[in-house]
C-alpha cells in the first residue's frame, strides 16, 4: 500500500477522474474541497448545486428550497447561506449576476460554472456507489435501534 487510507485513494481516484483527469500529484479541487469541514455542509454545499442545476436563483429562494426539500431538517439563516454561496463563488463552483427588480432591490442570482455541473456530477456518482452501504446501514439502524 502506499500509506494513504483507503478513504484517501477513493479521494485521489475521484479526483483524477473528474474533470478529465486534471489532476497532478498532490492536486486537488472542488471536488475534494467541499468535502472538508463539518458534515451537512458537504450536504447543504450538493443540494445548492443541484437546485442551481434546476434553475438559477437567488439566496432567499434557496433557503426556503433547502428547508422544503429537507423536510424542515436544514433551517439556514441568511447569513450562512450566503457565507456558502460565496465560499463556492470563490472556490469556481458558482457564479452571480445582479438582478434589477422593480419593487424593492436588486438581488444576486446565482447560476452554476461548467465546474459546479462537473462536482455535482461526480458527487453523485460517489452517492450512488455508496448507497448500497448506506441503505446497509440504515436497515441495521431500524433494526437495532428504532422501536417496533
Amino acid at each position: 500500500m502506499n500509506g494513504m487510507s483507503r478513504e484517501n485513494e477513493e479521494q485521489h481516484a475521484m479526483n483524477a477522474r473528474c474533470h478529465g483527469g486534471h489532476h497532478a500529484a498532490g492536486d486537488s479541487c472542488a471536488c475534494a474541497r467541499i468535502r472538508h469541514g463539518y458534515p451537512e455542509r458537504g450536504w447543504i454545499q450538493f443540494l445548492i448545486l443541484r437546485i442551481l442545476y434546476e434553475k438559477p436563483t437567488h439566496g432567499y429562494q434557496l433557503l426556503e428550497e433547502i428547508e422544503r426539500r429537507s423536510g424542515g431538517y436544514h433551517r439556514l439563516v441568511p447569513g450562512a447561506i450566503y457565507t456558502i454561496l460565496r465560499r463556492m463563488e470563490n472556490q469556481g463552483l458558482l457564479r452571480s449576476e445582479w438582478e434589477k427588480v422593480e419593487s424593492g432591490p436588486d438581488r444576486r442570482i446565482y447560476k452554476l460554472t461548467d465546474e459546479g455541473v462537473a462536482v455535482l456530477k461526480s458527487g453523485l456518482e460517489a452517492m450512488v456507489r455508496r448507497r448500497k452501504l448506506t441503505e446497509d446501514l440504515v436497515r441495521f439502524y431500524e433494526e437495532k435501534f428504532t422501536s417496533k
